[in-house]
């Protein structure tokens, strides 16, 4: 059977897609000409091009791709939990672990501010975590688990909190260590919004 070009078209942008984060994790994004994405991917850089204005382009692609892997990955941990409480504290721990993980400390957490801006990198990071941020609180507040408050406000200081948590678990000499006090020092706070 004959694919369409709407096929074709998706087919060539994973690709894109799949070569790049695997280059820019590996080596960075500074590191990876546009020549070797293409040559990886399998295509020809006219298809690159034609999908993505520019190798920035691509890596933002790229960037979005592992936030709304990451924003899954935590939203599951949050539904799947028998109760508010600790699935807040689940989605706490799986977004903690994901900034283990070497394609978002090198792509999400080092890379992205840098190559996109910083307000370009903020923008992305409120469209995928802060909605379901706000979601997660709201529902909390619903049920009486935590104190009410501006949700949108309590949402944005909350993912800017968690936000630099990541960054000193993607910036230290003992990521893992790291990542444990940070979760520490978040669940003491958030445990303050908890309703006695």
């Amino acid at each position: 059977m004959r694919r369409t070009q709407q096929d074709r078209s998706s087919s060539t942008r994973e690709a894109l897609v799949t070569a790049a984060r695997e280059l820019f994790a590996a080596r960075g994004y500074q590191a990876v000409p546009a020549d070797e994405i293409v040559r990886s991917a399998g295509v020809t850089r006219g298809a690159m091009y034609h999908h993505y204005a520019d190798k920035q382009a691509l890596f933002r692609a790229v960037v979005e791709e592992l936030e709304k892997e990451i924003t899954a990955e935590v939203a599951d941990a949050f539904r799947r939990a028998p109760d508010v409480l600790t699935g807040m504290t689940a989605a706490l721990e799986v977004f903690l672990d994901a900034c283990l993980r070497d394609d978002v400390r090198r792509i999400s957490l080092t890379d992205a501010p840098a190559v996109l801006g910083w307000t370009t990198w903020r923008a992305i990071e409120a469209e995928y975590g802060l909605g379901l941020l706000a979601d997660v609180l709201a529902e909390a507040m619903a049920k009486d688990v935590i104190i009410q408050q501006p949700v949108r406000t309590l949402s944005q200081l909350a993912l800017a909190a968690v936000m630099e948590a990541a960054h000193m678990v993607a910036e230290a000499e003992d990521p893992a260590a790291a990542r444990v006090e940070a979760q520490q020092v978040l669940g003491t706070w958030f445990a303050a919004l908890i309703r006695r």
